[in-house]
């Protein structure tokens, strides 16, 4: 099975319809030829990910790209090397983001450190569709660069309101749980670069092995709350393999929820922030973001799911401050992508500020409660079936729909949310009310 979308190529590997050697390579090829320059390449650590990404470097280099080789090393990383070196033209993470262990994927960065946009993907699907690209005369060569990790941190400490001393006070003891992944060094890199040094790492040996279901959602994350709770730590952390996404556990054991992550750091860069600013979420994100930009005389615009949607509307709006519900935080003072290291930087300068606990601090935002479920298609052509349905049913009780993307039915102080994903052959449902009896009703 492959799966093509704007969030890029994945495909479990283990079947002869899915990332096969050849596919591999006819990517990287057309990238190759779509991009004409140098290009970094990072892998999410997941097993078999080494294998593809080297194969990827040779093929870049056999149809003339010189390569960038970052190892492993989180989305982000990647994305934050595009964006700021001028000479690269673009990048690919291998990886198959929260997907499971029997998948991996390509992500395509373009030269602006952003996702290739809907355009741009349809330029290189073309590439990729004709006839594929001859191998180049001239070869390229690779070019490790392996301080890319202490480039990317010290752009996280560079935040001008990052209270390190104060951090460093606070003597956070910390459940870090990598899944094995790419977070599984640079992570501890960033929190003894802020001056956290309890650190109890609990899937961080870096061999790819994932202990869980690698999503970083409260089903997955039984074995952190426990162990935060039995270190009697001030939070967990959770990371997803590429490390794009964060979430984070209470001192209690429980889940702070993944929305939340995305509300802290808006919480806290308005904080820091002139009056009148724009925030940029997405459809299906927690509208506890709308009422904290509120409080500090900022507007929210929402785009349809899709990290480079959001990152474009940022880019369009010059938003300080942006991300998905999922655990994704964008804030563009350090790159325009999902960045879970930027994430706890935010989350801890909050918290040292505040002198709250994490419950504490949660029971201060905004209280919605947020509900999520999926429809399992067995095929691309039911999607229109069920959104139809969906449709007729809820549109006389909204009092607005928005089809940007799926359907949104806005309720005053609810909503849902019904959409096709863009990485699995399923219909997500997201709903969200004040309790979460009203979010299951609306699922139902």
């Amino acid at each position: 099975m492959l799966i093509r979308s704007i969030s890029g190529l994945r495909g479990l590997t283990d079947v002869p319809n899915g990332l096969t050697t050849e596919v591999v390579r006819l990517y990287a090829a057309s990238f190759a030829t779509y991009c004409k320059g140098i290009i970094a390449v990072g892998y999410d650590g997941r097993q078999g990910g080494k294998d593809i990404y080297d194969f990827v470097c040779k093929t870049l280099t056999e149809y003339g790209c010189d390569v960038f080789a970052l190892g492993m090393v989180p989305t982000p990383t990647v994305m934050f090397e595009v964006e700021n070196d001028i000479s690269i033209h673009g990048g690919i993470s291998v990886t198959a983001s929260h997907n499971g262990q029997a998948w991996n994927g390509m992500k395509f960065i373009a030269s602006s450190g952003l996702f290739l946009d809907k355009e741009q993907n349809e330029s290189l699907w073309e590439i990729i569709d004709s006839n594929p690209p001859a191998p180049s005369q001239t070869k390229g060569n690779i070019t490790l660069r392996e301080d890319i990790a202490d480039k990317h941190i010290k752009s996280i400490l560079a935040i001008p309101f990052l209270d390190i001393k104060k951090i460093r006070e606070r003597n956070f003891k910390v459940v870090l749980d990598t899944v094995n992944a790419s977070g599984s060094f640079i992570h501890p890199m960033l929190l003894e670069a802020l001056g956290v040094t309890n650190v109890i790492g609990i899937a961080t040996d870096g061999s790819g092995i994932f202990p869980h279901p690698p999503e970083p959602v409260p089903q997955n994350l039984t074995s952190l709350c426990d162990a935060v709770r039995s270190n009697n730590a001030d939070i967990g952390i959770a990371i997803d393999p590429d490390a794009d996404r964060c979430v984070f556990i209470m001192e209690n054991g429980e889940p702070f929820s993944e929305e939340n992550t995305i509300v802290i750091a808006t919480e806290e860069v308005l904080k820091y922030s002139v009056e009148g600013q724009h925030v940029v979420v997405n459809l299906s994100t927690t509208r506890a973001v709308e009422d904290i930009a509120a409080q500090y005389g900022a507007k929210v615009y929402r785009t349809p799911v899709g990290e480079i949607n959001v990152a474009k509307k940022m880019h369009e709006l010059d938003s300080v401050i942006g991300g998905e519900g999922s655990g994704g935080v964008i804030y563009p003072e350090v790159h325009t992508g999902r960045d879970s290291l930027v994430a706890v930087a935010l989350a801890l300068n909050n918290l040292a500020a505040s002198g709250m606990s994490l419950s504490e601090k949660k029971a201060s935002l905004p209280q919605y409660e947020i509900v999520k479920s999926k429809i399992d298609l067995e095929s691309p052509e039911q999607v229109k079936e069920v959104l139809a349905s969906v449709k007729a049913k809820m549109s006389p009780k909204a009092k607005s729909v928005n089809e940007e993307d799926g359907l949104r039915f806005d309720f005053g102080k609810s909503w849902l949310h019904v959409r096709a994903s863009n990485t699995e052959p399923i219909i997500r449902l997201i709903a969200e009310a004040p309790t979460t009896e009203e979010a299951e009703r609306l699922i139902s």
